[in-house]
């Protein structure tokens, strides 16, 4: 079945960029002009996608107003955009959970709101072609991480198939090195299938107290076939700061205006 919806969390408080986010969502911060959520959303649409599912909260109507500005952009002409409010903040599980009225019974496409991929191929669309390649199976997006960044990320355990494909066998949220089955983190992609919704609507909370997608795929897993990619592609965690400002000079460093500034900028900070 065609991938046609790709969810969208972005109904975080983006505290880590205060005072600014207390009046500006997160996502529509700018990449040097263009803000956070143009690059996602654009990458669900070069996978084909068709409606975006938006889950905000209180304070993000800006998120659908800036989509409304550009319609004349042929990329988002043939994209529909659904807000979906999550009332409270119990995690990304539930998060993910508040799209069932609207994606039903169809796979779909989850892209989180913080993580900025580029790649000469749509990181969505390579992991989407993956679930096609076996049967419709979910994938998830993964990378490998440092040994000090494993904390940070759901981690999976796996069979290599093939060099860039595994079979996974088990997913585990944000463990100690210790505790981890491997490096192989999931950064912010996955096509997932609708019996993924009974599993979070039954799931208890975990880590922090909330309702964790990484513990509901788990199950999953256990239940069929599932799969994990290394998409090929740079990625931005441009919910950190850090990030963000990486982001913003790779970006940058992109425009024929820009770049031979930027680059002088940097020598000289290094004087």
């Amino acid at each position: 079945m065609k991938i046609k919806t790709a969810v969208i969390p972005v109904a975080g408080k983006g505290t880590r960029f205060h005072p600014v986010t207390k009046v500006v969502p997160k996502e529509l911060l700018p990449l040097v002009d263009t803000p956070i959520l143009h690059f996602i959303v654009k990458e669900a649409a070069l996978a084909g996608i068709e409606r975006i599912v938006l889950i905000t909260s209180k304070g993000k109507t800006g998120l659908v107003d800036y989509f409304d500005s550009q319609r004349d952009d042929p990329i988002f002409q043939n994209l529909s955009f659904i807000a979906v409010r999550q009332g409270d903040a119990l995690g990304l599980g539930h998060a993910i959970l508040c799209a069932r009225p609207i994606v039903q019974n169809e796979p779909f496409a989850v892209l989180l709101g913080d993580d900025v991929i580029d790649g000469k191929v749509s990181a969505t669309k390579q992991l989407i072609d993956i679930s096609e390649k076996y049967s419709g199976a979910p994938v998830v997006g993964i990378m490998n991480v440092s040994d000090e960044d494993v904390s940070k990320y759901g981690i999976i355990e796996g069979t290599p198939i093939d060099k860039k494909t595994f079979a996974v066998k088990s997913l585990i949220e944000k463990p100690d090195l210790k505790n981890a089955p491997s490096n192989l983190a999931i950064p912010g992609r996955y096509v997932l299938t609708p019996d993924i919704f009974d599993i979070l609507k039954d799931a208890q909370p975990g880590l922090k107290g909330e309702i964790q997608l990484t513990d509901s795929l788990n199950v999953l897993a256990k239940n069929r076939e599932m799969y994990a990619y290394e998409f090929e592609g740079r990625r931005f965690d441009a919910g950190d700061k850090f990030g963000y400002l990486e982001a913003n000079l790779h970006y940058g460093l992109q425009r024929k205006e820009m770049a031979e500034k930027i680059k002088s900028l940097l020598a000289s900070l290094g004087d």
